[in-house]
């Protein structure tokens, strides 16, 4: 328990400005929201463009990432960074939606792949509204399709970043890795839901169960909650005394105010404070991962 915490910042997600006007979307504001968080503790940095995160044709285009991501590389050359794919893309083939995935990863950038190893419905909140960025049916991977992310992230050598928005997401991905599946550079992102009803709900009992699955596997973990606080809730300080990492930033909180990415990842950094526990670096993150790879060229 005495081992660096790895603390991710999700900095934009689908949070538009009129839900928050400090929500980065340029590639410049999000390089610079980027370097700030690294240079604050961040170990990961997660972010989407200003492409609709649910697309009709599957497609996002790879040159904002290189935008935004080459100023925080050149600073942080270990940052460890990853992008999102399309959602709601029905029909569309993965190696379409995850194209742009695959040349980051080919390029050697950021270190981290994205892999959602499964199917879910979201953007039903508590009050029955489905926001406007809501997908109007279900975020679909197949089984082939999740097989395919983590096969292309092992040739490639990108420690997959595995998305867990249902159990069942989780089960699949732990069947696939006690077979050999899953490449080094792992981390399961346990996704809980606040506001937004899909998954589990942030609770204690709602963590022990997904770690009753886990601990097994020795995977490392980290946790967020998705329309709600990851820290005000208490899940972060649970999670980091069980021995996990914390996902905090704008893509996923909704709460009173409207805060910045800054003071989301100060709170994080002021709880590892007091639990007398301190944020892992780049290198320390992708150490405690195994992440080692620079890609493909």
């Amino acid at each position: 328990m005495d081992s660096p915490v790895i603390l991710e910042l999700a900095l934009n997600g689908a949070t538009t400005r009129d839900a928050n006007p400090n929500v980065p979307r340029s590639p410049a504001e999000i390089a610079d929201v980027a370097c700030a968080a690294l240079e604050a503790g961040a170990a990961i940095v997660h972010n989407h463009n200003d492409e609709p995160m649910f697309t009709e044709d599957g497609i996002h285009a790879v040159e904002p990432y290189l935008q935004a991501w080459a100023p925080v590389l050149e600073r942080f050359p270990d940052a460890l960074l990853y992008p999102t794919m399309a959602a709601g893309a029905r029909g569309i083939p993965v190696q379409r939606r995850w194209a742009h995935v695959e040349e980051l990863a080919r390029r050697g950038l950021g270190g981290l792949s994205l892999v959602d190893p499964g199917s879910v419905n979201v953007g039903l909140t508590a009050d029955g509204r489905t926001p406007p960025a809501a997908a109007a049916g279900p975020y679909l991977n197949s089984i082939d399709d999740t097989e395919y992310m983590f096969a292309r992230s092992a040739e490639l050598g990108a420690g997959p970043s595995i998305s867990i928005f249902e159990p069942g997401f989780l089960r699949t991905a732990l069947t696939l890795h006690r077979h050999g599946r899953v490449p080094p550079g792992a981390i399961v992102k346990l996704y809980f839901a606040d506001d937004l009803q899909f998954g589990l709900p942030p609770t204690p009992a709602a963590l022990e169960a997904y770690l009753e699955m886990l601990e097994p596997s020795g995977l490392p973990w980290s946790v967020a909650v998705l329309g709600g606080d990851v820290v005000g809730s208490g899940l972060a300080e649970l999670a980091i005394r069980r021995g996990g990492h914390v996902r905090v930033g704008l893509e996923d909180y909704a709460g009173p105010g409207t805060p910045t990415n800054a003071h989301l990842l100060d709170g994080a950094l002021r709880l590892l404070d007091r639990l007398g526990r301190v944020p892992a670096t780049s290198a320390q993150a992708r150490a405690l991962l195994g992440v080692t790879s620079s890609g493909i060229r």
